[in-house]
């Protein structure tokens, strides 16, 4: 596990499952627009939430690339879910913006119900085809530059699915926060 301090932020890269993250407020969910059960972290969250999460989300949706929205966590271990819809790399335009804005929007969402903590995946990296390198740069990037403007919202992890997106992420944290 990296862990940094950042102005009253502790930001950490872990290796681990999204679905399984009992001690935060909020895991993101990397999602599709239509707000539904999917493959990586989107069937993974679904799945272990059971169905009233697609129940809930069903007239959320759909949403645009860059937009989140918060639903209940119905039986995750967790009190909400934040669905981001990033962008499909070479296909969403401006990416970089649209990826950040996943980020800036989930923490302002945190912030709006007053949560403590929230869970990131690595969003657009999987199916959406996102190079991980970057999008770990833009992820540690915003969730920096929102500490100062956090007042509830005093964890942020981000889960990696494997050891080497964990070390991606955790290079990108050691690099933003020196």
């Amino acid at each position: 596990m990296s862990k940094r301090h950042i102005q009253g932020l502790t930001v950490e890269c872990v290796q681990g499952d999204i679905a399984n993250q009992p001690d935060v407020d909020a895991v993101a969910n990397a999602a599709n627009a239509q707000l539904m059960p999917g493959g990586g972290v989107a069937g993974a969250l679904h799945k272990a939430a059971g169905p009233g999460l697609a129940e809930e989300c069903r007239p959320l949706a759909p949403i645009n690339p860059g937009h989140a929205v918060i639903t209940g966590a119905h039986n995750l271990p967790n009190s909400h879910v934040i669905h981001c819809l990033g962008p499909v790399h070479g296909r969403d335009e401006p990416s970089e913006e649209l990826l950040s804005s996943c980020y800036r929007r989930a923490l302002e969402l945190a912030e709006e119900k007053g949560l403590t903590s929230v869970a990131f995946p690595s969003i657009s990296t999987g199916a959406f085809g996102f190079p991980m390198e970057r999008a770990a740069r833009i992820a540690v990037r915003t969730v920096v530059e929102q500490a100062p403007h956090l007042s509830s919202v005093k964890l942020v992890r981000f889960v990696l699915f494997s050891k080497k997106d964990q070390s991606v992420f955790a290079h990108a944290l050691e690099e933003r926060a020196d």
